[in-house]
């Protein structure tokens, strides 16, 4: 199958009208958001920007109603009451007001999770590291690739809220490996650290192209992932 994966998000609404056009031209058969819908440099106190993107992200959510949302650490952040930076206090409101119409818009497929999995592809916004899967899942089960993400994906705050669980982990820059069922091949696909441009690094692809630096400055590509998930052949697309 052929996904197009939107990266970061960080108030970068445009994001989804450039993938709503890209989808309407059919270069792919579903989509993958990786979130971090809130939250940029310089940006807490502008309320109408976060409802903007919110809107742009529960349209799309409408218009493409197969498509997957992996869990950022920035709507947690909000869910779960954490501070962290670029957490705004005058848009909190508004957040959690329009995650929580994006939940139950996508609650009967249950489409918003922390991790999701399309044939031997795993989609998350951090990653899934090795030592998170033998800290928390069942060693009896903990070879089964479905029941380690369904036994993730059921996981709360104590558990997340950490380095290295799905929405923080870094695999571009820890020594932990990412999690690998034993004599199968996976690949991981994350957000959440920004590159420069889109990279596969052994069993790992790294796409947060469109995020900024401090003042503004575009740090990636900014083109979307596009990936089969049979073959794992990858490339960058844009409008």
């Amino acid at each position: 199958m052929k996904m197009l994966i939107i990266p970061d998000v960080h108030l970068k609404h445009e994001m989804f009208q450039k993938a709503t056009l890209l989808m309407e031209q059919g270069v792919a058969d579903q989509t993958v958001c990786l979130m971090d819908i809130p939250d940029d440099w310089g940006k807490e106190k502008d309320v109408n920007l976060y409802i903007e993107t919110f809107d742009a992200a529960i349209q799309f959510a409408k218009d493409f109603p197969n498509t997957l949302w992996c869990y950022g650490n920035h709507e947690l952040s909000y869910q779960w009451n954490k501070y962290e930076s670029g957490y705004s206090n005058a848009a909190k409101y508004d957040v959690q007001k329009k995650l929580l119409e994006l939940r139950l818009l996508l609650m009967e497929q249950q489409s918003l999770q922390y991790i999701h999995r399309v044939d031997n592809v795993i989609f998350a916004h951090g990653g899934l590291s090795q030592t998170f899967v033998e800290l928390f899942v069942p060693s009896k089960q903990q070879n089964d690739l479905d029941e380690v993400i369904k036994t993730v994906n059921n996981l709360g705050l104590e558990e997340m809220w950490c380095d290295i669980s799905p929405i923080w982990f870094r695999p571009q820059y820890s020594p932990l490996r990412l999690y690998e069922p034993s004599g199968s091949r996976v690949l991981h696909v994350v957000g959440h650290t920004p590159v420069e441009k889109i990279i596969r690094h052994e069993n790992f692809i790294s796409c947060d192209v469109f995020s900024t630096d401090r003042t503004g400055t575009p740090i990636g590509t900014e083109e979307f992932l596009l990936l089969d998930t049979i073959t794992w052949e990858h490339s960058g697309v844009k409008i």
